[in-house]
């Protein structure tokens, strides 16, 4: 007999779950149970309600489809100017080991778009408005021990609650789906609250303060809030213990009596000496576990990360970060996928944040809605400093639903962040809109009533309340005295809008349309080079002119191309296209990175007939020589001209007289010593098809809906891709790899990307051929 072993592991694990839920006994602590497999799923265009029927206990579902969370509602064209909006529906049987009565039960979705209903066994026990922060629901009081069914249903249209304007108006796309992580935790009636759910002001949950900070000493303050829903008293004891490295580093504890049904918080406070603080530079994180015991009998654990840190500003208003002075250099960042949405696994989400910090960034400004929780988990890691923003766009509704929205939104964001060092400020402020004085100081109340102390920070684009003032550059250009300075600046958006709109402050409207298009920021890479230079060109002027601002930060606009909406255009602004792959002005905002964080040396060209002879060489280094055919061109220093003269490391450009063929080499120096070396070819016919993919970080996992990209490149006899070659492809994959592009697979400048979903296994391999080319293969 042949035995699969994967279906052998398979229900191990399965076994495995059932096993510990069934050996819970009343000591055993919370299991946080991944829900994220065995869904069945449907959509339907009328708003219409079937809620009568979709969220009864028995309903058959064997049309419905079968789905793995994180999912999307819709597969979309790359294009995506006619959104799908409509219902959708979730249904999940799953079952409960242990009887529910003794234990606590709660349902977490980290999202659900837009307008959510949630059913547990034919009974309703959650309305909840907004897309983009977790819904977490108590449902003990509706699982019975055995089989249950959750049902979930999902509306994306328009929302005057939660805005913002219509997606037929919006500028950017809400996609559908339970679109996140989904958990199951199970515990007993002693345990540790959840923050949202606790409903305690400053409170609930683990709360993670830093009273002191520094070098020498820095103190960790620590308020952990328990609940007893039990009948009688119990005399609990709270052990926290501070782990660095996975190596203990201090522990502490308290005994305390808790009143049957009731609450307490129970603080501690942790003294350490040379503490390892957090900074973009030096990401050190500990991790606090916290145990709750009753006697001998553990009844509850929570291990919650957190980075020793904190944000202080000079008279001057500028950021030092533990003491030392900090410009952040930062980009926005839209947390969509092409063809999936919102649809990215954790390991997406994580590959995204490292090409930031891989780009030269140490700051996002997170536009404009909350984003994952893994997002934020890899901004933690890496050392990414970000603003944490409610959903807010060019939106206000004068309503007493919308502001208790907007209030509720900037209180759960904060207590589902507080914890994490990489949160600089929170932008409880909608976006680019026009808001009564009362509604911004409502927001603020509740940023400093959530996080009391020193140092915690507000910001917004209007300056009349927020601790700190959030200007985009055209704005400032347009509007050059709205700054009174008497707050700390970022410039919140910059290079793209000036550089493209009529009413940009650059004047752009007395342009000719043609002309107005080859200089704007706003470039495919299909575009070619001449434009992506202008854009390059673009990103460098206008960073140098923030630099001559009071600001502290800026934040360009925009990482990533993006889908608009309602545009019939993808947003093109990106320094990375919609697959993540970069442009020219990718490699200068590299460039002005410390070299301690890597040597950086990317000559700007493509070297073909069509190559501008200005070259373009972004670096790091103090001196670059360019050869062309090992004919030295030139020895320089960086640029010195007005736009580059506040710039850490200025572009250098050489000029050659005329086009040859052949190889441009750049050799970069450091004090007369070279660090690096780098060349381009001129590009040949293309001979065969080279495949890759891209990890970022993250190789790809099987089992949790993992998508990568996969670039399938048209290569000359050299290896150089060749920036004319724009064919269709043939792309096939073997083994549980899922193709979600949905349109033909064309190359752009060269490359044709394929977003692909792994399955339970690695065993497969994608395939690319095309007409008159050698065909290309990987194989994970």
């Amino acid at each position: 007999m042949k035995i699969n072993f994967k279906i052998l592991i398979k229900y191990f694990f399965l076994l495995l779950i059932t096993f510990s839920l069934t050996s819970c006994k009343e000591e055993a602590y919370e299991a946080k149970i991944n829900f994220n497999n065995g869904w069945k799923f449907t959509k339907l265009k009328e708003t219409a309600s079937s809620d009568e029927a979709f969220s009864k206990t028995v309903f058959d579902t064997s049309s419905w489809e079968s789905v793995r969370l994180p999912h999307t509602t819709n597969i979309e064209p790359q294009t995506v100017n006619d959104q799908w909006q409509g219902v959708a529906w979730y249904r999940k049987s799953f079952e409960v080991a242990v009887n529910p009565s003794p234990k606590k039960v709660f349902l977490e979705l980290e999202a659900a778009m837009n307008f959510s209903k949630i059913w547990i066994n034919g009974m309703l026990v959650s309305e909840h408005h907004g897309g983009y922060l977790p819904v977490k629901v108590d449902i003990s009081k509706y699982v019975n021990k055995g089989n249950n069914v959750v049902a979930i249903r999902l509306d994306n249209t328009d929302n005057k609650i939660t805005g913002p304007k219509p997606l037929k108006r919006l500028d950017f796309n809400m996609y559908g789906g339970l679109y996140r992580n989904a958990w199951l935790h199970i515990s007993n009636k002693v345990y540790i609250s959840d923050a949202v759910l606790a409903k305690e002001v400053a409170g609930g949950g683990i709360f993670i303060t830093y009273p002191k900070v520094s070098k020498a000493v820095s103190e960790v303050a620590v308020k952990a809030n328990i609940v007893n829903e039990e009948k009688t008293d119990k005399e609990i004891k709270v052990l926290q213990s501070v782990f660095y490295d996975g190596k203990l580093i201090k522990e502490q504890s308290s005994t305390k009596k808790l009143a049957a049904q009731s609450t307490i918080d129970v603080k501690e406070l942790f003294s350490l000496n040379e503490a390892n603080l957090w900074s973009p530079k030096h990401p050190n994180l500990y991790h606090l576990e916290t145990k709750v015991f009753i006697g001998e009998n553990e009844v509850d654990a929570k291990t919650t990360r957190f980075g020793i840190r904190e944000f202080t500003f000079d008279k001057e208003h500028q950021l030092y970060v533990n003491g030392e002075k900090t410009f952040l250099r930062g980009v926005n960042r839209h947390q969509d996928y092409p063809f999936i949405g919102y649809d990215l696994s954790d390991n997406a989400q994580f590959r995204d944040a490292k090409k930031i910090k891989d780009a030269g960034f140490n700051y996002i400004r997170l536009s404009h809605y909350p984003q994952s929780p893994a997002f934020l988990d890899a901004c933690d890691e890496l050392g990414i400093v970000v603003i944490d923003a409610i959903m807010g766009w060019q939106f206000y509704n004068d309503t007493d639903a919308f502001r208790a929205y907007c209030y509720r939104s900037a209180t759960e964001l904060i207590r589902r962040d507080r914890n994490r060092p990489s949160v600089l400020a929170w932008e409880v402020s909608l976006n680019e809109t026009k808001m009564p004085i009362f509604f911004m100081e409502e927001l603020n109340r509740i940023v400093h009533a959530e996080y009391p102390g020193k140092n915690v920070y507000s910001c917004g684009w209007m300056n009349d309340v927020y601790d700190i003032y959030l200007q985009a550059r055209q704005h400032r250009i347009l509007h050059p005295h709205d700054n009174d300075g008497t707050k700390p600046y970022s410039v919140s958006e910059y290079g793209d809008w000036e550089y493209h709109s009529k009413n940009g402050g650059l004047n752009q409207d007395n342009l000719p349309n043609d002309l107005r298009a080859e200089l704007s920021s706003r470039q495919l890479r299909a575009n070619g080079e001449e434009r992506l230079l202008n854009q390059a060109f673009n990103l460098q002027e206008s960073h140098n002119d923030n630099l001559n601002t009071v600001a502290y930060s800026d934040s360009y606009w925009v990482m990533y191309d993006y889908n608009r909406g309602y545009h019939p255009d993808i947003e093109s602004s990106g320094i990375m296209d919609i697959f993540r792959l970069p442009k020219f002005g990718y490699y200068f905002y590299q460039s002005q990175r410390d070299v301690s964080a890597g040597n950086v040396l990317e000559i700007a060209s493509y070297w073909n007939e069509k190559s501008p002879l200005d070259i373009k060489v972004f670096s790091n280094a103090d001196e670059v020589q360019l050869f062309l055919n090992d004919q030295l061109i030139g020895n320089q220093k960086p640029d010195t001209d007005k736009n580059s003269n506040k710039l850490k490391h200025p572009p250098f450009t050489f000029k050659i007289p005329s086009f040859e063929a052949g190889t441009l080499k750049a050799v970069g120096f450091i004090d007369g010593k070279q660090v690096a070396e780098t060349v381009v070819k001129t590009p040949n016919k293309p001979t065969k098809l080279k495949v890759w993919i891209d990890e970022s970080g993250k190789k790809p996992t099987t089992g949790v809906n993992d998508v990568i990209f996969c670039y399938i490149a048209a290569v000359d006899e050299n290896g150089t891709i060749n920036p004319e070659y724009s064919e269709e492809i043939n792309v096939t994959v073997a083994g549980d790899i899922e193709i979600m592009n949905p349109d033909v697979i064309k190359a752009e400048a060269g490359i044709a990307t394929v977003l692909i979903r792994v399955g339970d296994s690695l065993n497969g391999s994608v395939s690319a051929e095309a007409k008159n080319l050698a065909s290309g293969k990987f194989t994970f």
